[in-house]
């Protein structure tokens, strides 16, 4: 006589078995489970300090507090940062800030960003597609395009994100991007992002430019030339009108980044194409900067509406970044008025600007290939002795910090002096006369300061 099935078909007998086996399994795990909450194992994180890159960096810095050199760079700052600042209590002559027209700091500047704040908020909190659309941002866009003399002009979030997001979103592998070796960086990010080929050309060397075209146009579906309305390392600018022929001639598209020259160049500060007397709708694309003359944070590129339509529907950098920050929109519109009632900022800036380029040549500095504008380079050729040389200064009551190398090339390691409307005569020629003097110094001692390094390492 069979017994009673169940659990699938198990006799009685068989299904007293298996839960017996169950319930002794169950017992057993019980008594090996650890007393505390259960851990898993983890490995410990990746080690950032293994990669060779960082064990050079670590070295350099090894290196500079042997010789004793303290770091010129991350200095907080207690102040709105002018043609004076405060950093540590202790007031400066401040030559390291982009500040050109005085704007940041201004009452009527501060005025609009404390309104829009006061009406919008500290922040739009969503992307301008979505919700973040504010009437700040088109009127802003619009002041921007007027500036500029074209038809529309597009706002991001930051400077170096408009670079790239723009030409990383416009060309393409098949397509060729030409630039001047010194192009900034955000451009040669958005090259690389692009996927294009890319091509520098010497500095300023259009002969260079107009060979490249030559070669190589019929190989790409577009081209783009890409500089700088002032450059931000050296302080010259490009031959615009040369520059239009040529992206005529080989219909090419053409980016000027007006970071440092918009309030800088032209009569009125609007840029290289009206110091050029240049029609500005020539251009594609015309790139800036917020954080400059503008006294805000931010970028844009203006041209034709068409173009701004595409990169507002389409741009990454755009499309999936919160919108721009009331305040800062403010700030910036806010600036534009002012620069656009007070053209004499503009020609204070020019002066000072020529009168530092004269007295420091005057002083037998080497101010590289600058145009005595905003941007004025001390070139010392040793980036150690362009640290000292910055921290030498900093102890006579001036800022100015160093640029040193891989930022550029070793030889050309510089102090970049930038220059204000705020500035007084007075206080340029006292920078002028202490960098002589200090350089002077530092240079008679470097002979024994290399034998130190070369030790270290």
């Amino acid at each position: 006589m069979t017994g009673k099935r169940g659990l699938g078909g198990l006799s009685g007998g068989q299904r007293d078995k298996l839960m017996q086996s169950l319930r002794t399994g169950r017992k057993q795990a019980q008594e090996n489970r650890p007393a505390g909450p259960r851990r898993l194992e983890t490995a410990p994180a990746f080690d950032f300090g293994t990669l060779p890159e960082i064990k050079q960096l670590k070295m350099q810095r090894a290196a500079a507090d042997m010789i004793g050199l303290e770091n010129p760079f991350f200095r907080p700052h207690d102040a709105t940062a002018g043609s004076t600042t405060l950093i540590n209590g202790r007031a400066f002559d401040n030559f390291a800030s982009y500040n050109y027209l005085g704007l940041s700091g201004h009452p009527q500047v501060l005025e609009a960003a404390n309104a829009a704040i006061a009406r919008y908020g500290t922040s739009v909190s969503a992307s301008r597609v979505v919700a973040g659309e504010r009437p700040l941002h088109r009127e802003l866009e619009a002041a921007l395009a007027r500036l500029h003399g074209v038809e529309d002009a597009v706002t991001f979030v930051s400077g170096h994100a408009t670079n790239v997001s723009t030409i990383g979103h416009m060309m393409g592998t098949e397509d060729l991007i030409l630039s001047d070796m010194l192009i900034h960086n955000s451009i040669a990010e958005g090259a690389r992002l692009s996927g294009a080929k890319r091509l520098n050309f010497a500095h300023g060397d259009l002969d260079m430019l107009e060979q490249q075209l030559a070669s190589n146009r019929h190989l790409h579906d577009h081209v783009l030339i890409a500089v700088e309305g002032l450059y931000s390392m050296d302080g010259d600018f490009p031959d615009l009108k040369r520059l239009i022929a040529l992206k005529n001639r080989y219909d090419a598209w053409l980016l000027v980044d007006e970071a440092h020259s918009l309030g800088v160049l032209g009569t009125h500060g609007r840029g290289i194409a009206e110091e050029f007397g240049i029609d500005p709708t020539s251009v594609e694309m015309w790139m800036g900067t917020l954080s400059k003359t503008l006294a805000s944070c931010g970028g844009y590129i203006a041209g034709s509406s068409t173009l701004c339509e595409y990169l507002k529907a389409t741009a990454p950098g755009f499309v999936y970044s919160v919108g721009m920050a009331p305040p800062l929109a403010a700030a910036a519109l806010s600036s534009i008025t002012i620069m656009e009632r007070e053209t004499e900022r503009v020609g204070r800036l020019k002066d000072n600007g020529h009168y530092f380029l004269k007295a420091a040549k005057a002083a037998g500095l080497d101010t590289g290939p600058s145009a005595g504008y905003s941007v004025v380079p001390v070139i010392v050729g040793d980036s150690v002795q362009a640290a000292m040389l910055a921290n030498a200064l900093l102890d006579d009551g001036i800022n100015v910090l160093p640029i040193i190398f891989p930022a550029v090339a070793e030889k050309a390691a510089r102090l970049r002096f930038f220059i204000t409307s705020e500035h007084t005569h007075d206080q340029i020629d006292r920078a002028v006369a202490k960098t002589a003097e200090r350089l002077t110094t530092i240079r008679a001692g470097g002979s024994a300061l290399k034998a130190l390094l070369n030790k270290a390492r």
